[in-house]
C-alpha cells in the first residue's frame, strides 16, 4: 500500500484531529455507495480504511513513523544498530522482531538452528541457500513489536439483504473470493469479522478479515434510523375523493386509505413497516402523498379545471407573503 500519510492527503506532522477529519471525508467521497458506477471505489475505500489504521492508531502511527512498520502494519527488519546483536524493538535504533530461544544444541547442530531462525524471521526466501540438515536444537518464541494481519474490506448490499440476511460472495485485494454470510438486521459501517482468514506470518497466529458493511441505494425507500420513507403517487381524483392505494413494502404490499381532500405531501405513518431496531421492535413506514397529473394534455380536464377556478377560487400561497 502507499504511505498513509499520502492516501490521506496529510504531512507527517498532522495531528490526530486533522488526520481524522481527512479520514471522514475521503470516506464519504469514496464510499462504494456514492460511487456505484466506478468499479474502482471499494479498492480506493479499503486503501482509505486501510491507511486510517495506521496513522488514526495512536501506537500503529509511532510504529510507523519510527520505521517499525511498513504501510501496511507489517514489521521491517532494521539489521543490527551499530553491530550490536542484542538490538530490539523500540530500543534507539531498533525496530526488527526478536527472538528469544531456549534449549541446548551443540556445535554440531548450529546450522540447522540457523537456518530456522532464517525461516521464522524471512518467511522462508532468505534461508534456502543456508545448509539443511538435522532438526533444529533451538526452540523460540516471537516478541517484540506486534503485527497487524488483519485485512479491510468494503462489501455494498441490498437493503432486502440488510433486514432478511443474505450470502454474498466478497473479493479480496489478493483476487482471492469468498462467500459471506450477512446477518439479517445488519446496518451501515456495522463489521463483519471471519477470524482467520486474513494474512499470515511465521511465529503468528492469521489475521482476521473485516469487511465493513454498506447499504446500496433503494430504488424507492429511503433509511432514517429504523424507518423507511417513501413517496406515494396518487391521482387527482383520488386526492379529491379519497380512496384506497397500494403502498409498497419491504414485504407484501399494504392497502392504506386515502381521505377526501388529501394535499400533496401528506405523510402517513405504517407502524411496524420500517426497520428493525437494534434494541428490538420494528420502525415504521412513512408514505408521503405526491400527486401526479396525467401525461399529456386532457382538454376534458383543462375544461373542468376552468370551470371550477372560475366558481371555486382559491390562493395556497397567502401565507408566504
Amino acid at each position: 500500500m502507499r504511505d498513509p500519510y499520502e492516501v490521506l492527503g496529510v504531512p507527517r506532522g498532522a495531528s490526530a484531529a486533522a488526520i481524522k477529519s481527512a479520514y471522514r471525508k475521503l470516506a464519504k467521497k469514496h464510499h462504494p455507495d456514492n460511487n456505484k458506477n466506478d468499479s474502482k471505489a471499494a479498492a480506493r475505500f479499503s486503501e482509505i480504511n486501510s491507511a486510517n489504521e495506521i496513522i488514526g492508531d495512536e501506537d500503529k502511527r509511532k510504529q510507523f513513523d519510527r520505521g517499525e512498520i511498513d504501510a501496511d502494519g507489517k514489521p521491517r527488519f532494521q539489521g543490527f544498530p551499530g553491530g550490536d546483536p542484542r538490538g530490539r524493538a523500540g530500543s534507539p535504533g531498533g525496530g526488527f522482531e526478536t527472538y528469544t530461544f531456549r534449549g541446548g544444541g551443540g556445535p554440531g547442530g548450529g546450522g540447522a538452528g540457523f537456518e530456522d531462525i532464517l525461516n521464522s524471521m524471512f518467511g522462508g526466501a532468505a534461508a534456502r541457500g543456508a545448509r539443511s540438515g538435522r532438526g533444529s536444537p533451538f526452540e523460540f518464541e516471537t516478541g517484540g513489536i506486534g503485527i497487524d494481519l488483519d485485512l479491510s474490506v468494503a462489501m455494498t448490499v441490498s437493503l432486502e439483504e440488510a433486514v432478511n440476511g443474505a450470502q454474498k460472495r466478497v473479493r479480496l485485494p489478493s483476487g482471492k473470493e469468498l462467500n459471506v454470510k450477512v446477518p439479517a438486521g445488519v446496518v451501515a459501517g456495522q463489521q463483519i469479522r471471519l477470524k482467520g482468514q486474513g494474512e499470515t506470518a511465521p511465529g503468528h497466529p492469521p489475521g482476521d478479515i473485516l469487511i465493513t458493511v454498506s447499504i446500496a441505494p433503494h430504488a424507492f425507500f429511503k433509511v432514517d434510523g429504523s424507518d423507511l420513507k417513501v413517496d406515494l403517487p396518487i391521482t387527482l381524483y383520488e386526492a379529491v375523493l379519497g380512496g384506497k392505494v397500494r403502498v409498497p413494502t419491504l414485504g407484501n404490499a399494504v392497502e392504506l386509505s386515502i381521505p377526501k381532500n388529501t394535499s400533496s405531501g401528506r405523510t402517513f405513518r405504517l407502524k411496524g413497516k420500517g426497520l428493525p431496531k437494534t434494541g428490538g421492535g420494528t420502525g415504521d413506514l412513512l408514505a408521503t402523498t405526491r400527486i401526479m397529473l396525467p401525461d399529456g394534455n386532457d382538454a376534458e380536464l383543462e375544461a373542468l379545471m376552468h370551470k371550477w377556478r372560475d366558481g371555486h377560487p382559491y390562493n395556497p400561497r397567502d401565507g408566504l407573503g
